[in-house]
């Protein structure tokens, strides 16, 4: 594992542990994106200005291994017309670029090391801050989560005092009044069936009356010759 990583790794985990614990965990994101935002930011102008730099080596080498390449030739063209002075002064050139063009071929490969570095660098730092944007939206989905909680809290709270604690003695008034309506209902059949009672007990009394008189008034007619026995 790289010290790159590993310090990465021991920042990350720093900041969960952060959050966990903070009262303000959106507030604390904000922060740390705005931070990791500005280090993106500075990270790309840093990028731009070693590729520029890099293009500029390579440039360089380049021109030197060319020109290299040309005093060789001229050297090679000099001794054929028999021109050694001229022949050396053209290796000693060639020399020279050779040189400038080993020291800049140099200066180039380390710069694209430093590049990729700072590319990769670049792409954890994009990466670290999609994670903790993707926390953001979590935290402010739990704290919306939390908040609507609460107001359904209040609201029932609000209806335990209100009409839901007016139910049961709203029942039992209900409830008092269909008994005593069935009370009620209970003692119009008693009287009613009593009526009954009483008219079927005088109607039995009046018959046994009417037939003593129908019985005296027979007696009567044959004392009188009226009716045979």
């Amino acid at each position: 594992m790289g010290l790159g990583k590993r310090f990465r790794d021991i920042t990350v985990a720093t900041f969960n542990e952060m959050l966990e614990n903070s009262e303000d965990p959106v507030r604390l994101i904000d922060k740390y994106l705005n931070s990791q935002a500005e280090q993106i930011r500075d990270s790309e102008r840093l990028l731009q200005q070693c590729l520029s730099h890099a293009s500029g080596l390579r440039q360089q080498y380049m021109t030197a291994a060319q020109l290299m390449e040309r005093r060789e030739q001229q050297a090679l063209m000099a001794l054929k017309a028999g021109e050694d002075e001229v022949a050396r002064i053209a290796l000693q050139e060639k020399l020279q670029q050779e040189e400038r063009s080993v020291q800049y071929k140099m200066l180039y490969d380390q710069s694209k090391l430093g590049i990729v570095e700072l590319e990769s660098q670049l792409q954890q730092f994009k990466a670290d801050y999609e994670e903790i944007a993707s926390k953001r939206s979590y935290y402010i989905a739990r704290l919306e989560s939390l908040r609507l909680q609460q107001r359904m809290n209040e609201r029932l709270r609000g209806m335990g005092g209100g009409i839901g604690a007016e139910q049961p003695r709203m029942f039992d008034r209900l409830e008092e009044r269909v008994s005593d309506m069935e009370s009620a209902a209970r003692a119009l059949r008693e009287v009613r069936s009593h009526g009954r009672e009483v008219l079927q007990a005088v109607g039995t009394a009046a018959s046994q009356a009417l037939d003593q008189e129908m019985a005296k008034l027979k007696v009567k007619l044959q004392e009188e010759g009226w009716m045979r026995s």
